[in-house]
């Protein structure tokens, strides 16, 4: 769902980027007194695990793919939705400034899209849900599934929006075909989500909010983290994802190529020229590095209020 340059006209873009931009100075004055020695290792190896989450992509229907977003995750994760935004957000910088993927232009409303509006619309249903369902242990998966399954809903009906407010696709078009393929990927985010979750209380919950004894360390998410992004990530569906796959339906995908704003990077596309597969694996544990090593020291930086 990575929106690339030129889908979006100039003003959908603008607002969008500074909603974001709001929205992200509020997310980390909320963490002003929660970020540092807690927050550190845990942002880091969320961030970098939905990193190499997101490069996996798996086959839906009809020749399109979809990957994880991570929103609902992230949040439930680090405990806190306006942690999740600062994470998912990372995320998208990184891919777009180092690897291509989405648009500079465009960046504010991926941000607003998947970071903002994803991941609250996941957390606020999950922790609905989850009280709905008696608020045990044992129903949080669940909960925390069907939250992130309609997180990507959501996000798909938003971005197909602004797609129409931009003029790119008439809406009587662009919204039924975003939001229907986009359930189907909706299936795939939540199995991912509760998953893990359903895994983290078993074997690590450590790693989750109000579990957390002793951080027991580093190892396991690492090792998890490099086999994802340095391994799976070789054998993924080569579909177009959503949004992709209805810009070539539509007859619009083409605006990507008339004004792309170019940063330049060996890494593009995820992939390094002339190492075929294993520039793929080493781009996938380049991104992930860096997106530990920025989330981390941006919890390390950020200094209390009374500090």
């Amino acid at each position: 769902m990575h929106i690339p340059d030129s889908f979006l006209s100039v003003p959908v873009a603008g607002a969008a980027g500074v909603a974001s931009l709001v929205a992200l100075a509020i997310a980390l004055e909320r963490l002003r007194n929660n970020l540092g020695k807690r927050y550190a290792p845990l942002l880091g190896l969320t961030t970098a695990f939905i990193f190499a989450a997101q490069m996996i992509n798996f086959p839906v229907f009809g020749g399109t793919s979809g990957h994880l977003l991570g929103g609902t995750l992230a949040a439930i994760i680090l405990g806190s939705p306006w942690a999740g935004m600062l994470s998912i957000a990372t995320v998208l910088i990184i891919q777009a400034v180092l690897f291509a993927d989405g648009g500079i232009t465009a960046l504010g409303a991926n941000i607003l899209n998947m970071a903002v509006i994803g991941v609250w619309v996941g957390w606020l249903l999950a922790q609905t849900l989850h009280k709905l369902f008696g608020g045990s242990q044992k129903s949080l998966p669940l909960a925390a599934g069907i939250a992130a399954g309609l997180s990507v809903f959501v996000a798909a009906i938003t971005c197909a929006i602004q797609l129409a407010i931009s003029g790119t696709a008439p809406a009587k078009l662009v919204l039924p075909a975003m939001a229907g393929i986009h359930i189907l990927i909706g299936v795939g985010e939540g199995s991912i989500t509760g998953g893990i979750i359903a895994y983290l209380i078993n074997v690590r919950p450590d790693l989750l909010p109000g579990k957390q004894q002793v951080f027991r360390g580093w190892l396991t998410p690492i090792v998890s983290i490099f086999v994802i992004a340095g391994i799976l990530s070789l054998f993924v569906s080569a579909w177009p994802d959503g949004l992709e796959k209805v810009s070539e339906d539509l007859g619009f995908i083409n605006l990507a190529d008339t004004a792309k704003i170019i940063i330049p990077t060996p890494l593009a596309d995820y992939g390094i020229k002339g190492l075929g597969n294993i520039g793929t694996s080493i781009t996938g544990l380049i991104g992930s590095t860096f997106c530990f090593i920025v989330a981390f020291g941006l919890a390390k930086m950020v200094k209390p209020k009374n500090a």
